[in-house]
């Protein structure tokens, strides 16, 4: 490990809490607006589970490259009907979606990440937008060296072409990018093409009753708790 030039970071569910986010920004939207008798946990979830059949429409040429803010605001628009929201206005529904912009980060993220920045370059590695991770970084108090966004390559993870391109960027070779998520299938791609990993467990990423991505795996070169335990072990 102690090729390491730079960390690249994946952000939801990893760095941010997104589910806790969105239900806390739910439940003061909904007294907002006068919504009442919203599950917010199942909003946030459901959300989020059109995260991924989305980008897999782009990747299949069924829709033209959308950044993720946009993946978002067609994903809501298919659901707010579902959830009794169909009657907002569209300033109203802007708003919501950029609580992907606000979300929060988990207590250890920043502490650690400050940690890492001592030693080494930290990055965003992430499918959100450019904008949408700067405003996340500014609001969250993130303290990146850069944001690299999957939005400068076309591409969304896990095609290798951004953690390719996450290193050339970084004028490393993908063997000096160590990769730190929360999700598996992240690292085994980052893997596929030459660099490090890092699990970082995040049992309350979907709240309770979590059932993937939970145990640590021998094939990744860390697995930790925090990324204040990252720190930790690269000796930070």
């Amino acid at each position: 490990m102690g090729d390491i030039k730079a960390l690249a970071f994946d952000v939801f569910g990893t760095v941010v809490d997104w589910h806790g986010s969105i239900i806390a920004e739910g439940r003061a939207f909904a007294r907002d607006h006068g919504l009442r008798q919203v599950d917010w946990a199942r909003f946030a979830e459901t959300w989020r589970a059109g995260y991924a059949p989305a980008m897999d429409r782009v990747r299949r040429g069924d829709i033209p490259w959308l950044k993720i803010d946009e993946l978002h605001r067609m994903i809501l628009d298919g659901i707010v009907r579902d959830f009794g929201m169909d009657g907002l206005s569209e300033a109203a529904l802007d708003d919501l979606n950029r609580v992907w912009h606000r979300l929060r980060p988990w207590l250890d993220s920043v502490p650690g990440l400050t940690r890492l920045k001592q030693r080494f370059i930290i990055t965003t590695l992430s499918n959100g937008n450019t904008s949408l991770l700067v405003n996340m970084a500014r609001n969250a108090g993130l303290p990146w060296d850069c944001v690299i966004s999957a939005e400068l390559f076309h591409h969304y993870k896990p095609d290798p072409e951004t953690y390719r391109g996450c290193a050339a960027l970084l004028d490393v070779e993908p063997s000096a990018l160590l990769m730190v998520a929360s999700h598996k299938s992240d690292l085994r791609a980052a893997r596929a093409v030459g660099c490090c990993t890092a699990f970082v467990r995040r049992p309350l990423e979907h709240g309770p009753g979590a059932t993937t991505d939970l145990g640590a795996e021998a094939d990744f070169d860390f697995n930790v708790d925090s990324i204040e335990e990252l720190a930790m072990a690269l000796g930070v």
